[in-house]
């Protein structure tokens, strides 16, 4: 435990948003300190009050906002007291924000030298010359390549991930003593999220800057973080070191959250913790406890008082009356949870895909017309669904994987190949059977408020496909009756608009109208990517159950291989527009055979702090190349680790292409030496992996474990 003195103190942060329908109480009575070379994490749903702390820790708080008690005190000096000129000169200096969304965080009309510059000059006196070179040697620090002509580019033409680099090299510029890092690899792919979380400990390190990071990714607190704040409905409900909150959860929130997250190491067969309900509005004063309408083990008390946060001799903050005398947290009831009831699949394709190619043209046009270039979107792509089947399509963005969910629902014509629908090719259909196969084939968008139309209520937006079909009014009516039960919903709120609902109810609402049509099978394009944890938990286990149900198969695309894991019984891996390996969920998750898949595992945080300090991790490095001019031969080869880890001749990787080939049983791999690259937390481990890898897959290489 650090003992020095705290470099930020917050003490009973209030933060209200005066609208005109009431107040609505964002941050109410926030407390904590933070010390030099500490990672701090803040933790919570969408609308805990997080990133409202965050900016009123600077009083950047917007109206109808404003911070109306506490004080932040900076080395003993209260910065809510300071004039806005003095706060200029502490923010960007002293203290220093990154933000989530970088392009909407850099002017696209500067180029990135002058906004580097621009920060330099605005707090130290010196030259422009001598700010340019400094801004070179930021670049440098955060990682980005050529950084004397990559200062001269606009942030557009800078992929998120380096995006993200530039903003951290801003923060970076005075070199402040605290950094508020506010969601910074929320919407970053898991292998550029690595290595931003690895840039920020390197520098937490090297530079000493102690760190606010704010997320609702607990596996990123566990791989980072030295001490953990919980918040729920504007107020710290548990808070005190990783390791001890996350052995032994104080608060039944913090409980739920770590059984709400999908884990490697956890079996496929067990339902995630959905947590009930939806937070408090913060616009009327609560009675009571916060989390007690949704926790199942609330009592008398937890209803009409509101708990203290109080502190153990071991530092550990809690707020709940269960264990308030220092008691264990007994465990959720519905948190026993029984195995799910398999979804038996047979083994009759329902969709095959067939050397699917999309290409798109590119580069401007020749003297006689044609393009020059072509985007290889999607480069001989071959799978199948079964009726019944959850298949799993992870990589990186621009690997292709919206490409192929456009290419299978039509939206987009392919460049070759086939896509065959019970065993009739979808680019023969004529009117009547292309109208059955849109009923058939149904689409789960990412974003679920973007996906229903804000001036309709959400029973008309589910009845729709059916009065396009034709359906009744009395029939419309009772079947959108039924879908609302089915996803768990009360039919009474189809009366409602959805900016009045909660991420997750708003995507259970989707899912309804895409069940309006009774599909046979549901493409699932990032369904939950842009949920929160708990959100996320209550969707994946409504499409297990529906599943079992109706008899569904998916298609369930996304970047996040752990959550993918838990829904598909079989994993597709990606990378350029090729499919690079395939096989069983369980085998490809514990035994990787291409090194890229490899790369994703690793890259993947686990919400344990022990299993986070054990891991042997992968941190690829550079960014995934232009479908423009993908390399030649292999193309994940100019970022595979293989090679740099154990020094040997790999020219074969840059000559000549790994075909798809079978390894095993249900198992392909696209690579000249499948298995060699295997993670594990032990020697034993790897032994036993090497056992099973048989020798037709080579020898077996260790990871370096990182430090």
């Amino acid at each position: 435990m650090n003992d020095t003195a705290p470099v930020l103190e917050v003490e009973n942060l209030v933060t209200t948003f005066h609208t005109g329908e009431g107040p609505v109480n964002a941050v109410r009575g926030v407390s904590f300190s933070l010390r030099a070379g500490e990672t701090m994490a803040l933790v919570g749903e969408s609308g805990s009050g997080k990133s409202v702390t965050a900016l009123s820790l600077l009083n950047m708080v917007r109206r109808p906002g404003r911070v109306e008690e506490g004080r932040v005190l900076f080395h003993g000096v209260d910065l809510l007291g300071m004039s806005e000129n003095e706060l200029r000169s502490i923010r960007g200096k002293s203290i220093s924000v990154v933000f989530q969304d970088p392009t909407g965080s850099l002017n696209p009309l500067m180029k990135v030298r002058d906004q580097l510059v621009e920060t330099i000059l605005a707090h130290r006196p010196i030259g422009r010359a001598a700010a340019e070179e400094e801004a070179i040697e930021l670049m440098v620090q955060v990682g980005i390549p050529d950084p004397h002509a990559r200062l001269a580019d606009y942030p557009l033409a800078f992929s998120g991930g380096m995006s993200q680099r530039v903003m951290i090299a801003i923060a970076l510029a005075n070199n402040p003593e605290v950094i508020i890092a506010d969601e910074p690899t929320t919407a970053l792919d898991v292998t550029i999220q690595a290595q931003i979380l690895e840039l920020l400990v390197t520098l937490n390190k090297e530079r000493g800057t102690s760190v606010i990071l704010i997320t609702h990714n607990l596996g990123i607190v566990a791989r980072v973080c030295d001490r953990i704040a919980v918040m729920y409905a504007g107020k710290i409900v548990e808070e005190g070191e990783t390791s001890v909150v996350f052995s032994s959860p104080k608060h039944p929130y913090t409980r739920d959250l770590l059984g709400a997250t999908p884990r490697l190491d956890h079996p496929r067969d067990r339902e995630l913790v959905a947590i009930k309900g939806r937070p408090p509005t913060l616009r009327t004063p609560i009675q009571g406890c916060s989390y007690a309408a949704r926790d199942p083990l609330a009592f008398d008390r937890c209803f009409v008082q509101s708990p203290e946060l109080l502190r153990d001799g071991e530092g550990h903050a809690h707020a709940c009356f269960l264990t308030e005398h220092g008691e264990s947290l007994p465990p959720r009831p519905e948190s026993i949870l029984l195995p799910l009831t398999q979804a038996q699949h047979s083994q009759t394709p329902l969709l095959e895909v067939t050397n699917l190619v999309k290409e798109y043209p590119a580069g401007g046009r020749t003297l006689f017309g044609k393009y020059r270039k072509s985007l290889h979107a999607v480069d001989g792509v071959s799978f199948r669904i079964n009726i019944g089947e959850t298949v799993g399509l992870v990589g990186e963005s621009g690997c292709g994987k919206s490409t192929i969910a456009k290419l299978i629902l039509g939206i987009e014509e392919p460049t070759a190949g086939s896509i065959t629908y019970e065993g009739v090719e979808t680019g023969h259909l004529g009117a009547r059977a292309r109208r059955d196969f849109n009923k058939n084939v149904q689409l789960i968008f990412q974003n679920p408020m973007s996906s229903l139309n804000p001036r309709m209520t959400v029973g008309a937006a589910v009845a729709e496909p059916l009065r396009v079909r034709g359906a009744s009014p009395a029939d419309v009516q009772q079947r959108v009756a039924e879908l609302l039960e089915m996803v768990g919903m009360d039919p009474s709120v189809g009366e409602r608009y959805p900016h009045e609902f909660s991420g997750g109810q708003r995507q259970r609402i989707v899912i309804a109208r895409a069940l309006a049509v009774d599909p046979r099978l549901i493409v699932c394009d990032e369904a939950v990517a842009a949920l929160d944890v708990s959100l996320q938990a209550q969707v994946i286990n409504l499409i297990r159950e529906l599943q079992m149900k109706l008899g569904l198969s998916y298609l369930f695309i996304g970047h996040d291989i752990a959550t993918v894991r838990h829904v598909a019984s079989r994993i597709m891996v990606m990378y350029l527009g090729e499919v690079v390996e395939s096989g069983p969920s369980e085998e490809i998750t514990a035994r990787p055979l291409h090194p890229y898949t490899a790369s994703l595992l690793s890259a993947v945080p686990e919400p344990d702090p022990e299993v986070e300090a054990s891991r042997e991790r992968i941190i690829l490095t550079g960014e995934v190349p232009t479908p423009l001019n993908p390399p030649s031969a292999c193309r994940f080869h100019t970022r595979c680790p293989i090679g740099p880890l154990f020094r040997e001749d790999r020219s074969v990787c840059a000559t000549e292409k790994p075909e798809l080939r079978t390894v095993g049983d249900g198992r392909e791999v696209a690579c000249h030496f499948p298995g060699e690259l295997l993670v594990g937390p032990s020697e034993a481990d790897l032994a036993e992996k090497r056992l099973a890898a048989g020798s037709e897959l080579g020898p077996v290489r260790r990871v370096q474990r990182a430090s």
